[in-house]
Parts: structure tokens; sequence; C-alpha cells
């Protein structure tokens, strides 16, 4: 992929105060707790202009897209937004906790040139058309990009790597954590021999998107839109696929709203194709222990590279169930690749939610039976207590899908099912801003 460094808008501390409380998660992460704490957090956070608070009056003239392009001009106009005087390329690092275990992700900042999905650039999910269309709103108002879109590169050599490493030592241009505990610093790589070298080890690498396929083809959009020459830069992380921080959580699936439901008749129209496993209980103890055993059998599966999910249903039982029937898969999407067959997430969508549950492609785009819960903090706790509380009708837990599965389904130019991956922690919003409209800049500056 073709890469460039940037003269990159960012916070500058002294209008703001604390750079870190201006930074903000993704848009599609934040939901209306975290906005409001974000919105009073520091009177410049990002979430304003990237995920705003939305009003009754609102209207074409008016809305959440108009105020975030004023809110963009208020920034730079009051010098809470300044642009860096060179190009740069950024090494954005992440410390953080999955599990007991510590990690420390590394990457880099910089502009990278859109290509239509191919062998150069390959999505892994399936995207939806609202959040495209919000995001295509978003950009036309502002002119301007803010969140991140990040990728996956293999380089054996680690060029990059060694080059954040030296970058660290240096001071940091953000340096916050966040309320999930995760450590966010930003550090500008400056010289030109390091720069170069980056971008010459970058020219000929294939990239996979991780996450942002939503913004990455906005950004397609939004370049053939207005044929823009700086619309087809996009600001982008870079992250080596051999990056001992490259950490994938699982995804669950929590289902609901399903006339005439009934547990028993999924589970008996499994037989044959899984193997399966029930943990009993009948009282709060033996519940925790029964869950326990469910995950940690999932797990040993996980590591025999085999496929299992574990399924709660409020009948006294949480149950795992592994799939022992590929021929089922080659009849069911024999047009897709083995890889893409031997997704846990493939499988569970496929077998269980389409052919025994009915919850087909319209249902899950609609998402109006599936609500996907990201496997960090309480959302275990959650999930099970609404099936116990007859909100929702059953959840299915899922394994992480590996790494070297993203590689394979991506590279057979297939895409997963959406929310396959969770990559954590999430890239933050606003740590650098890439004003695509020029014009839009120089006037707020007179």
């Amino acid at each position: 992929m073709e890469i460039k460094a940037f003269k990159a808008w960012r916070f500058d501390k002294k209008v703001v105060g604390d750079v870190g409380s201006c930074i903000a998660p993704p848009y599609d992460v934040i939901n209306e707790r975290q906005q409001a704490a974000l919105y009073k957090k520091n009177p410049f956070n990002i979430v304003r202009i990237d995920k705003g608070k939305e009003k009754p009056s609102d209207n074409k003239k008016s809305n959440v897209y108009t105020r975030a392009g004023e809110y963009l001009s208020k920034y730079i106009s009051e010098g809470a937004l300044r642009q860096d005087e060179q190009p740069n390329l950024y090494a954005y690092i992440q410390n953080f906790k999955a599990g007991k275990a510590s990690f420390e992700r590394s990457g880099f900042i910089a502009l990278g040139k859109l290509e239509k999905f191919g062998t150069g650039v390959r999505p892994h999910e399936k995207t939806l058309d609202g959040p495209k269309a919000d995001r295509l709103k978003l950009t036309i108002a502002t002119g301007s990009q803010f969140g991140q879109i990040f990728m996956l590169y293999d380089d054996p050599k680690q060029v990059a790597d060694r080059i954040i490493k030296k970058a660290v030592k240096g001071k940091a241009l953000v340096n916050v954590v966040d309320d999930e505990k995760v450590r966010h610093r930003l550090f500008a790589i400056t010289s030109a021999a390091e720069i170069a070298a980056i971008t010459k080890m970058m020219k000929n690498k294939a990239t996979v998107i991780a996450d942002g396929h939503h913004r990455y083809e906005t950004a397609l959009n939004y370049y053939e839109l207005t044929k823009n020459p700086n619309a087809q830069w996009q600001m982008m992380s870079f992250v080596n696929m051999r990056n001992e921080g490259l950490v994938i959580l699982p995804t669950h699936r929590l289902v609901g709203n399903l006339k005439k439901f009934s547990l028993e008749k999924l589970l008996s129209g499994m037989m044959g194709d899984f193997a399966l496993a029930r943990m009993n209980f009948d009282n709060a103890k033996s519940k925790a222990s029964a869950r326990k055993a469910m995950f940690e059998l999932m797990g040993q599966i996980f590591e025999d590279g085999k496929t299992a999910f574990g399924i709660y249903a409020a009948d006294g039982y949480f149950y795992v169930a592994w799939f022992k029937n590929a021929k089922l898969m080659e009849k069911l999407a024999g047009k897709m690749s083995k890889a893409w067959r031997g997704l846990d997430v493939s499988i569970l969508h496929k077998v269980i939610l389409e052919k025994g549950l009915g919850i087909g492609e319209k249902q899950l785009a609609a998402e109006s039976n599936i609500e996907y819960l990201k496997d960090v903090g309480d959302v275990v706790d959650k999930a099970i207590a609404a099936v116990d509380k007859g909100d929702k009708q059953v959840v299915f837990f899922m394994n992480p899908t590996r790494i070297e599965q993203v590689q394979k389904v991506a590279a057979a130019g297939e895409k997963m099912p959406q929310k396959s991956t969770f990559f954590h922690p999430k890239i933050f919003t606003g740590l650098t801003i890439n004003i695509i409209e020029e014009e839009n800049s120089k006037k707020q500056r007179r």
C-alpha cells in the first residue's frame, strides 16, 4: 500500500488543557451513557463531532451533522485544534490487559492511498448500509477524517516496529489511560530517513482491514462523489501482524424477538451435526461452576483448533456445542472457501441462526433479532441476566477468531459474517485529524 506522512491537526494543550480528555472511543462503541460522560469530560471532546447528540428539533438544516461542522470550525478558530508544521508519521502505543495477561500493541498512523478492494486492500467482514450512510453525511458536513481505519500488514523484518521503539523514547504527544484501563500514547516520527524507510517498506505490502470497514467504504464513496485528490488519502493506523500485542476477543450473540422459540426444538435439530455437552445447575453456586465449566471446555476445543460455542437459555443448563459435520457446511455454503466454512461464526450463522432459527441475511442486516456483545467487562453477566429476565431468549457464547483465519478469508477475497472479530483495544478517535477540504480550515484561520 502507498502511504505518506501528513501534517495532522491535533488538540493543543495550551487551549484544551488535558489532551487526553479530548479523545474518545470510535463512534460505533459509544452508548448514550458514555456519550454523556464524554460531553462532560471536556468542552472540546471529539465526541461532539464524531458522535454528537441528536435533538428532537433536528431537521435538514440543523442536525447532528451540521453541528459537527460547526464544532470543528469552532475548535479551529479558537485554537483548540492546530496543525503540525511538518508532515509526520505517528507512533501509537496501547498498553492493556486481556484476562490476566498484559499486552502492548504498537503501530503507526499515516495516510494510506485508497484502493478498491482486491489484492492490495482486503476486507474481512460484511458491512451494513446504515453506518456507511451516517459516516458519509459526517464527512460531507466536515470535509475531514477523525477516526482511524485499523489496517494489518505483514513484515517479518519489522522495519516500522524498530522505528516505533526508538520513537517512544521521546516525549509523548498524548499519554492517557481510558475508562477501561487502556493506556494510549502518541509520538511523532519526524526523521525524514525513518519516514522514508517505513514508506518504502509499505510500498508493496498487501493490507487487511482489521476494523473500520464502514469508514473505508465511506472514504471510497466520498472520493467518488467529490473527486478531490486529497480524499484519495485516508487516515489509517497500521499494525504488523507479527506484533505480540495483536489480540482478538470474541463477540457473543444475544438473540430475542423470535416467534415460537423452542430451545428443545433447537437442540434436537442440532443432533447429528454437533456434539453437545451439558453443565447443569440448581443454585447460584452451581450456576457459577457450570458457567466456568462451559468456558473451560470451549477454550480446550479452541486450543485443539476445532469449532465450538456455548449456549445459555435459562433452562438450568449451560451447553457447549462443537461441530462435527463439515459436509453440511459444504451443502449450505459450498461457494465459500474452506477457510470461511471453518469459522465458528460462519457455522453459527449458517447452521444455527439461519437454518435452525430462521434468522437470515435480511434479519441480520436489520439487527432485529441479534445483539452483538463484545467480550469486555461484565458483558457475560449482562447477557445471562437478560436471558434470565426474559428480555432475550438465548445467548451464544463465542470463541475468538484466529488471526490466521482472518488472513486466509481475506486472501480468498471473502468477507466474514459481520462482527466476526473484535480487535482489542479499539483505536481511539481524535488523536490525529486529517482535514480533506483545505478551504474549510483556511477560512477558520483568517
